[in-house]
């Protein structure tokens, strides 16, 4: 079962240090370049991943067309692709060894999500880190 309660959620985003962010953007009015912040600013590694803008740098970071040439271990990757394209960056994911798959707002993908949870990943569906960070007061990462 994907995570839903608070306190789950909380000790999730209190133990990842590293997160893939799948579908990341360069364009400041998409909500994944402005959630790309907000999670740096509270302290966590982001890496983009964008095939289209590979090669670039984004809020500091290279953008990688790709999880599987990531030389870094992935704590967690939130998705930020619509709900039939999740599958695929789930199984990255798993294939990557992250530990959680987190999939953002209106993104739904239960067979992707038993996939990951059967992997032993935790997952959560349909939220958002960077409300959740607010809404469950998280200290920054130090």
């Amino acid at each position: 079962m994907p995570l839903t309660s608070d306190d789950d959620i909380k000790a999730l985003l209190e133990s990842v240090r590293t997160i893939a962010l799948v579908g990341a953007s360069d364009r400041p009015d998409r909500p994944s370049y402005g959630v790309m912040a907000t999670l740096q600013h509270h302290g966590y590694r982001v890496i983009p991943i964008n095939p289209q803008i590979a090669g670039e740098h984004l809020h500091g970071e290279f953008i990688f067309g790709d999880m599987a040439v990531l030389g870094d271990p992935i704590d967690m990757v939130d998705i930020f692709r619509n709900s039939a394209a999740a599958g695929a960056a789930v199984d990255q994911a798993i294939a990557v060894g992250a530990k959680a798959v987190w999939m953002q707002l209106g993104v739904i993908d239960e067979a992707a999500a038993a996939r990951a949870e059967a992997a032993g990943l935790q997952v959560v569906m349909d939220r958002c880190p960077a409300i959740e960070l607010r809404r469950l007061q998280v200290a920054p990462i130090g």
